[in-house]
């Protein structure tokens, strides 16, 4: 139950600095600055990011085995749904579909993840 508790304040904590980065970034952005400082710029929120993936595969390894069955499967569903989803998308876009940004496809996989693991939880019950 610790760990639990553990992983939340973590990834928590790490969502927060992640998303105060985008807005600082975001306003920092809106003045023009030289190639490399804009791309360090734009970048800033990477390394929360990398925090952020650390504390979940963290918390999978603490998982016992039905836990990260279920992950499994989950993040499964979420890959192969994800990418038939941004595919076929893709596809619409050559028939005159307007274009999405890149951004649209972690909400797309996450919300996909979480569908997965409600899945699993209830599958496994």
């Amino acid at each position: 139950m610790m760990a639990r508790y553990r992983f939340i304040y973590q990834f928590g904590l790490t969502m927060l600095a992640y998303l105060l980065s985008v807005v600082v970034s975001s306003q920092l952005l809106t003045t023009p600055h030289g190639a490399f400082l804009s791309i360090a710029v734009a970048l800033l929120p990477v390394p929360f990011l990398c925090l952020m993936a650390t504390a979940v595969v963290r918390q999978l390894r603490r998982m016992d085995e039905l836990g990260q069955r279920i992950q499994l499967e989950a993040l499964g569903l979420a890959f192969v749904g994800s990418a038939l989803i941004t595919f076929s998308y893709g596809f619409l876009e050559t028939a005159g579909f307007p274009r999405l940004s890149m951004f649209y496809v972690w909400p797309l996989m996450g919300s996909m993840w979480a569908l997965g693991c409600v899945l699993g939880v209830r599958r496994y019950r």
